[in-house]
């Protein structure tokens, strides 16, 4: 029988979907402040593997990755997903969003992403919260899943987290 041991600490990100810059910089100076500094920021990439968030952001669409230099613990994945949500709300206009902010996590072994929805794939955390392994690292790769998201399985964002993943060697 094994005994319980600690989680290694991971790599926090935050994926954005915006289509205006002001609201992805105000987002950007949000999370900064609360989660510390940022040390590393893709570029914008556009977005448009679905018409899901059309009509609230507007469009054109544009993808960001933000990583953030403190490692975290795991299980403060829910917590991460409820401050992002209340700054999406902080900056919407009635019900509608500006941006999206969906915060993950990165070990050398997985990419995780939290969601106030439930699926098949996805395991609840807390407080409404769940989680999915979005990627897996096999064979010096990410490798998606069947419910992987489209733009996840782009080689783009694939290079960017392998870019992340070296940062994650040295930062742990």
């Amino acid at each position: 029988m094994g005994s319980p041991s600690p989680p290694e600490k991971a790599l926090l990100f935050i994926g954005t979907l915006f289509s205006n810059e002001d609201y992805y910089v105000e987002a950007r100076q949000s999370l900064e402040r609360i989660f510390g500094e940022i040390i590393m920021e893709s570029p914008a990439m556009r977005w448009d593997f679905s018409d899901y968030y059309r009509d609230e952001l507007g469009e054109p669409i544009y993808r960001r990755f933000i990583f953030l230099k403190n490692l975290i613990e795991p299980e403060n994945l829910s917590t991460i997903k409820l401050i992002t949500n209340e700054i999406e709300k902080n900056l919407s206009i009635g019900e509608k969003r500006n941006i999206n902010l969906d915060p993950g996590y990165m070990t050398p072994a997985k990419i995780i992403l939290a969601s106030t929805k439930d699926y098949s794939h996805r395991i609840y955390l807390k407080d409404g919260i769940y989680a999915e392994v979005t990627l897996i690292f096999k064979n010096g790769r990410f490798i998606p899943h069947i419910n992987t998201y489209k733009d996840y399985k782009d080689e783009r964002y694939l290079r960017i987290f392998m870019m992340a993943r070296k940062l994650l060697s040295i930062l742990g």
